[in-house]
């Protein structure tokens, strides 16, 4: 079997993960016919809230976030000291530069580039969601990208470790700074408690799951069996989101790709980014391939709960993060099949 023919299907990848996307896509189609036939259930869903925190959504967020924080394993962190390398460029791709350029992107295309298409309200909007997702690495899907381009299952585990301590830190300051720089008003007391709720608390429960289980096999044994909850918390909340949204969609179909522009910029960019200077470095395919898919692709679960708790179920933010889920599989599957096929490149 050649790199080229090295598959989706031939990695063993779930029909739920290969075809994230057209479920994404469906669930769009659904929300937007759920809002406009019974509009009351879903602004019940959405009223459903306590301290800003919407507790139909916050259920769902952590069915995703929960089973992707159990297969976190800090032990394996000391075997960065054999490929130094590859975790540097992933560290100063991921906080150094990628939220950065995503802040970048967004107040261009959506501040003056689309600026007559776009409001001034929805462009802040829009521009925060972004922000969200360039400020939250990858974490759970990573280890698909990695398998996908026989990465070094270990050193990713290594990255993706290292990348959410950093997170538990890095995430509220970045995304402030960052809003505040767009003049989008930060309610700081909303964004560390979501840090807080999303990050901070499913990291310890994924930690405390590893050590009441103890053995890999039984670990690996359980992650499998609360898997299909992601996809399903994946799916019911971007349900409730296109509900909300639904009506504006329907006015102005067309903002959906206006919002996939920067995203799909900034993921072929951070790509380039990240793998070229793997190449430079000379860090094994192995280990470049997810280093640069780790700052590629996002952790949109956290980003969409956050987006959430910020500005609301129905707000542009939220929507923004949610075409971040739908374009971020195919994008992802294309760098896929770049890195295998420019394998032989790599010393």
């Amino acid at each position: 079997m050649t790199d080229t023919e090295f598959s989706a299907k031939d990695s063993g990848l779930g029909v739920f993960e290969r075809y994230l996307s057209v479920w994404i896509a469906l669930a769009i189609i659904l929300g937007i016919a759920i809002g406009a036939i019974a509009p009351g259930l879903v602004e019940a869903v959405a009223s459903a809230e306590v301290a800003s925190v919407n507790l139909v959504v916050a259920v769902l967020i952590w069915a995703m976030i929960y089973p992707m924080m159990v297969g976190v394993d800090f032990s394996t962190i000391s075997g960065v000291a054999r490929q130094p390398k590859g975790l540097i460029v992933t560290l100063i791709v991921n906080w150094l530069i990628k939220p950065f350029t995503m802040a970048f992107l967004a107040v261009l295309f959506f501040e003056y580039i689309f600026a007559p298409w776009i409001s001034p309200q929805d462009a802040a909007q829009y521009t925060a969601g972004l922000i969200l997702l360039g400020a939250a690495p990858c974490t759970a899907m990573v280890f698909v990208w990695s398998q996908l381009t026989r990465g070094d299952a270990t050193y990713t585990l290594i990255q993706v470790s290292v990348n959410d301590i950093i997170m538990v830190f890095a995430f509220a300051p970045i995304v402030a700074f960052l809003l505040g720089v767009t003049d989008i008003t930060v309610p700081w007391q909303t964004l560390v408690t979501a840090t807080i709720l999303y990050v901070v608390l499913p990291l310890a429960a994924g930690l405390l799951t590893r050590r009441i289980l103890g053995s890999k096999q039984a670990i690996d044994a359980f992650t499998a069996r609360i898997k299909p909850w992601s996809i399903i918390g994946l799916i019911a909340t971007v349900v409730i989101l296109f509900g909300l949204q639904g009506e504006l969609i329907l006015a102005n179909p067309f903002v959906i790709a206006l919002i996939a522009v920067p995203i799909l910029i900034q993921s072929y960019g951070i790509f380039a980014l990240a793998y070229g200077a793997a190449y430079a470095l000379r860090v094994p395919h192995r280990i470049a391939a997810p280093c640069a898919m780790i700052g590629t692709s996002n952790f949109f679960e956290l980003a969409v709960a956050v987006a959430i708790s910020l500005f609301g179920l129905n707000s542009g933010a939220a929507l923004a993060t949610v075409v971040g889920v739908l374009v971020e599989v195919p994008v992802m599957l294309s760098l896929v099949a770049f890195a295998n096929r420019t394998r032989a490149k790599f010393a």
